[in-house]
């Protein structure tokens, strides 16, 4: 199985910049996408941005295209998080997870097999 620990998550000032990491171990060639999912209290666990683990080809929810990028360190094993220009909205629990296959929807929670514990980021207006 594959394991996955966020971190980088805290309290920043809005407008501010966060840079969360995914640190994935065991059977990660077996991982075709690692994507970033958000939850909000009160609120169903939502999309932010995916990665393909070999070619790096990115994907975004609407609502962070422009502040946050996506990428990924493969001989690290690791996957990034640049989250600029924070607005309190975006604060959530930030979950990493790993998805197996390339086929299904990259933004549907449904589909990835691992998941991490989550880290937390709240931002203060």
């Amino acid at each position: 199985q594959v394991q996955l620990v966020e971190s980088g998550g805290g309290l920043v000032q809005a407008g501010g910049s966060l840079r969360l990491s995914c640190a994935a171990s065991g059977r990660t060639f077996t991982n075709s996408y690692m994507g970033w999912f958000r939850q909000a209290p009160e609120k169903e666990r939502e999309f932010v941005a995916a990665i393909s683990w070999s070619g790096g080809r990115t994907y975004y929810v609407d609502s962070v295209k422009g502040r946050f990028t996506i990428s990924r360190d493969n001989a690290k094993n690791t996957v990034y998080l640049q989250m600029n220009s924070l607005k309190p909205e975006d604060t959530a629990v930030y979950y990493c997870a790993a998805k197996r296959v390339y086929s299904g929807d990259y933004s549907s929670a449904n589909g990835y097999n691992y998941w991490g514990q989550g880290t937390q980021v709240t931002v203060s207006s």
